[in-house]
């Protein structure tokens, strides 16, 4: 199997290949057809897996690609929980070093997943679009609001 697009610049994975037409399938629904080979032509550089990988939303791929540990991953929840944060702010609660957290900070940011902001006059980091998308992709909560099994500090004192 390997990857061709057709003459619009849609992309398949080529099944089988006869004199006049191919029978290729669309990664995307996973429907099969025919296409005049003088239609069709090889992509070069991209694996039939790299093909199906492309099926998965950028901002989801990115995470999967990116994010190489629960830390990572924390670390994303963690903005989304808690809004922008500023480094020193994530220096003393979460338990890592300041070279880790810089090293982390630095690939997500690379991914585009976090951006550095202003956090009351310190440098911080917020989640960007893509960040929330991947994180709404996967389950997590984007919200901002309490979770339903969570108690307000309102609610702990009877108020």
């Amino acid at each position: 199997m390997k990857t061709v697009q057709d003459d619009t610049g849609k992309r398949y994975v080529l099944l089988k290949r006869s004199e006049h037409a191919s029978l290729v399938r669309d990664p995307t629904t996973g429907n099969e057809c025919y296409v005049q080979n003088d239609r069709l032509e090889a992509v070069e550089n991209e694996s039939v897996l790299e093909t199906a990988a492309r099926t998965i939303s950028d901002p989801v791929r990115t995470l999967l690609t990116s994010v190489h540990d629960e830390d990572g991953l924390g670390l994303l929840v963690e903005l989304d929980e808690r809004g922008p944060l500023d480094v020193r702010a994530m220096i003393d609660a979460y338990d890592c070093c300041e070279s880790d957290l810089h090293g982390r900070l630095t690939v997500l940011s690379a991914a585009d997943l976090i951006a550095e902001t202003d956090v009351g006059g310190e440098r911080g980091y917020r989640l960007t679009d893509d960040g929330k998308t991947a994180l709404e992709a996967i389950g997590a909560r984007t919200d901002g609001e309490p979770s339903e099994n969570c108690e307000t500090a309102a609610d702990a004192s009877g108020s």
